[in-house]
């Protein structure tokens, strides 16, 4: 078996009508499907809940699933902010600008943009609390081919050290002086 592609990503909201008008504001991403039940099929669990669908463009759906009778939502205690998050790729360095600047102009924080070397990103956050990250690739064949070579060697060392292996330090030191 081999997949053929992500179905959906799913995350919990706190409003879903709330998540799909801001999803479309911001992110333009259409609203595909709602589908709302008092019973999770899955479980049987009687459980009502709104789970909307949104085209996240190339036949990529972000979903989510508002949950009514179920406590706040919360995050991971033991994992810092910064690290779940749901990374969107635009098109340009002028769509990730206007992005950022859209995003401000209606008072969201947003953080970059970072320059990663083979893309910049900027970080913001949802109105349920979700990470995320638009990023405009940047890279070039010859920086896929460094990381490709050296992404068995730093996994294994990591394993090992659990500490920073350095093949790839020239992402965010500055060092990168090739094409």
């Amino acid at each position: 078996m081999k997949i053929q592609k992500i179905h959906h990503v799913a995350y919990r909201c706190k409003d879903a009508k709330e998540t799909v008008e801001w999803y479309g504001k911001y992110l333009d991403m259409k609203f595909i499907l709602a589908i709302a039940e008092n019973e999770v099929p899955s479980t049987k669990a009687p459980d009502p809940y709104m789970h909307v669908f949104l085209d996240a463009g190339n036949g990529n759906v972000l979903a989510f699933f508002e949950l009514p009778t179920q406590p706040p939502m919360g995050r991971d205690p033991n994992t810092p902010e910064w690290t779940q998050h749901l990374a969107l790729q635009v098109e340009s360095m002028e769509a990730l600008m206007d992005a950022k600047a859209r995003l401000e102009a209606d008072g969201i924080s947003v953080l970059g943009p970072t320059d990663h070397t083979i893309f910049k990103s900027i970080y913001f956050f949802d109105p349920s609390g979700h990470r995320l990250e638009l990023c405009a690739n940047t890279g070039t064949p010859k920086m896929a081919k460094m990381l490709d070579e050296a992404k068995w060697d730093m996994l294994n060392e990591w394993a090992v050290t659990k500490k920073a292996p350095q093949h790839a330090r020239w992402m965010h030191d500055g060092s990168y002086a090739g094409e």
